[in-house]
C-alpha cells in the first residue's frame, strides 16, 4: 500500500497574491474527491508570517466532506494555533515542522531545538486526549543547506526524541530541493530498522528532472507514504529567498505506473482540478 498525502497548503502558501477564500474552497473541494489518503488544507499560524492562510478556519468550514473523505490535516507551530485548529471539528490530524537544523528552526520558527521540541510535547498534551493524530516533519533530514552540522546519526537521534513523545508519524523533508538518492536511501536505510512502528514518510521538494531518481531511492529504501502538491506548486517561503517546488502529484503517478504500483487515486478527477495559477 502507498499512502498519498497531498499538501494543498504547501502549495497555497508562498503565492503573495491573497487568493479568495471561495476559490481556496473550490480548489481543495476537488481534491477532496480525487482520493486522496490525506489532504493537507492549511495552517493555523500568525497571519503576519503567513498571510495566504489566515482565512483556513472560513476554508474549513465551507469544505464539501464526501461520503469517505480524506483525512483533513492542518499545520500548526504553537500552543495557541493548536488550540484554535482543534476547535475545527473536521480537523482530524495537525503537523509541525520540526527539524534537526539549528538554522533552519530559527528561520522558520525563531526556536531552538529544546523550545521546539517543547512545543511539541504541548501539541501532544493537547491533541492526543482529543483522539487527533499527529504528523511531525524531521526537516533537513536529507542534508543540511545551512552549513550546520549533519549526519544520519543526527538524523536517528532526532527521530528518537520525537518517538519518546509518541510520535509516530514523521516524514523526512527536503525543503530546499537538494537531496541526493544516495543520501535518502542511506537515511531511510537506517531509520525504518531502527524504528519499526514509525512511518517516514518523503516530504520532497525537488526539480521535476530529479523526481524519479529520488523517488526510486526512498521506494526502495522501504519508503510506503509520499506528500505531493498537485502540479508541484509552492514552497517554504521561510527556507530560502528562491522557493523550490513541490513533488507533483503527477510525477509521483508516472513513478508509480512505472513500477506497477497500485494507487486508488481517480486521475480523471485530478486532471479537472483548477490550476492554482487561475485562482488569484
Amino acid at each position: 500500500m502507498i499512502h498519498i498525502t497531498e499538501t494543498a497548503r504547501d502549495a497555497m502558501q508562498g503565492i503573495k497574491n491573497f487568493i479568495p477564500t471561495h476559490n481556496k474552497q473550490q480548489y481543495i473541494n476537488a481534491l477532496l474527491k480525487v482520493g486522496f489518503n490525506t489532504l493537507d488544507v492549511g495552517s493555523f499560524v500568525s497571519p503576519k508570517v503567513i498571510p495566504q492562510m489566515a482565512d483556513t478556519r472560513e476554508v474549513i468550514k465551507g469544505l464539501n466532506l464526501p461520503e469517505n473523505p480524506p483525512e483533513i490535516m492542518a499545520l500548526v507551530v504553537n500552543k495557541r494555533g493548536t488550540e484554535e485548529a482543534l476547535k475545527c471539528k473536521r480537523v482530524q490530524c495537525l503537523s509541525y515542522p520540526f527539524s534537526i537544523s539549528p538554522t533552519f528552526l530559527k528561520r522558520n520558527l525563531n526556536a531552538t531545538e529544546m523550545e521546539s521540541l517543547a512545543i511539541v510535547k504541548e501539541i501532544t498534551d493537547l491533541a492526543f486526549p482529543k483522539q487527533i493524530s499527529l504528523v511531525i516533519y524531521l526537516s533537513m533530514a536529507l542534508g543540511n543547506p545551512y552549513g550546520d552540522d549533519w549526519s544520519i546519526q543526527m538524523v536517528i537521534d532526532g527521530a528518537a526524541k520525537l518517538y519518546e513523545l509518541g510520535i509516530r508519524r514523521q516524514p523526512l523533508s527536503d525543503i530546499l530541493g537538494e537531496a541526493k538518492p544516495d543520501t535518502i536511501y542511506k537515511v531511510y536505510e537506517a531509520l525504518i530498522p531502527a524504528f519499526p512502528e514509525v512511518d517516514f514518510g518523503l516530504h520532497l521538494h525537488t526539480r521535476p528532472s530529479e523526481s524519479f531518481d529520488k523517488l526510486e531511492a526512498a521506494w526502495e529504501a522501504g519508503v510506503r507514504s509520499f506528500e505531493t502538491v498537485h502540479n508541484g506548486l509552492g514552497g517554504c517561503p521561510t527556507a530560502a529567498e528562491e522557493m523550490v517546488g513541490n513533488l507533483s502529484t503527477q510525477d509521483l503517478l508516472h513513478f508509480c505506473d512505472r513500477k506497477k504500483i497500485t494507487t486508488k487515486l481517480n486521475r480523471e478527477v485530478l486532471n479537472k482540478v483548477v490550476l492554482m495559477q487561475q485562482m488569484g
